[in-house]
């Protein structure tokens, strides 16, 4: 792999751990104020490194970036239990959940977690020595968790550039593309739109542009033919 490649390769693999692991953590770990407070100390939405050039990361980083400066002397209370309550009626419901979170529910008749889709991302992690952290005792089909896959494969395929293993570095991007097709580019943009719809924060508007965008920069470098999305 010629020296230009391989630094263009990095680059793009850096921001995909980067950026799929913070919307991993950021929709899937219990919502806590500290880390809230972290992310706007840090500025983590002033640039993101990964797919800026997409409109739906464009969107997402304005959004994001007003919310940060909305509450740059921290998270107060109010702000804390405004989000919380965005994030209750979006993912967990009280009458009705406005954009679940599982896989599954968006492929069964019935709207159930627990069915085939989650057996089948099972089986991805296993296969690359990972299981879920409340495996039995919660779908494994969440997307933040799916998220973070995508960024423990781009992590592997980083590490394959670095031993100078082709075979290996192709086999993770073909990982990749594998499941981003079969799963995620599914399903998930339909969950932003229903999050773009719904939210009444601009925290979690910003996060469902943010992941819609990051899958498309991942289909654009991966050369993936976007796969017809599920209806809901």
């Amino acid at each position: 792999m010629a020296q230009s490649d391989l630094s263009a390769c990095k680059a793009d693999l850096i921001g995909e751990v980067l950026v799929f692991s913070l919307l991993g953590k950021a929709l899937y770990e219990e919502l806590d104020k500290t880390w809230l407070d972290t992310v706007i100390r840090e500025d983590m939405f002033t640039e993101i490194p990964f797919g800026e050039g997409q409109t739906e990361v464009q969107r997402g980083l304005e959004l994001l970036r007003h919310w940060t400066k909305e509450n740059r002397e921290g998270v107060s209370e109010r702000e804390f239990k405004t989000i919380k309550r965005d994030q209750l009626y979006l993912f967990v419901g009280t009458d009705q959940v406005l954009a679940p979170v599982w896989e599954s529910v968006y492929f069964s008749a019935e709207h159930l977690v627990f069915q085939e889709q989650t057996l089948q991302v099972r089986q991805w992690y296993s296969r690359f020595g990972l299981q879920a952290e409340r495996i039995n005792r919660e779908p494994d089909d969440h997307i933040g968790l799916e998220l973070s896959f995508v960024s423990h494969l781009a992590k592997r395929a980083l590490q394959a550039v670095d031993q100078n293993d082709e075979r290996n570095y192709e086999d993770l991007l073909q990982a990749q593309r594998d499941f981003l097709n079969e799963h995620l580019l599914r399903w998930a943009p339909v969950w932003a739109k229903l999050v773009k719809q719904n939210a009444e924060t601009d925290f979690y508007r910003g996060l469902a542009y943010l992941t819609h965008g990051a899958l498309l920069e991942a289909a654009d470098l991966l050369q993936i033919k976007m796969p017809k999305e599920v209806k809901f």
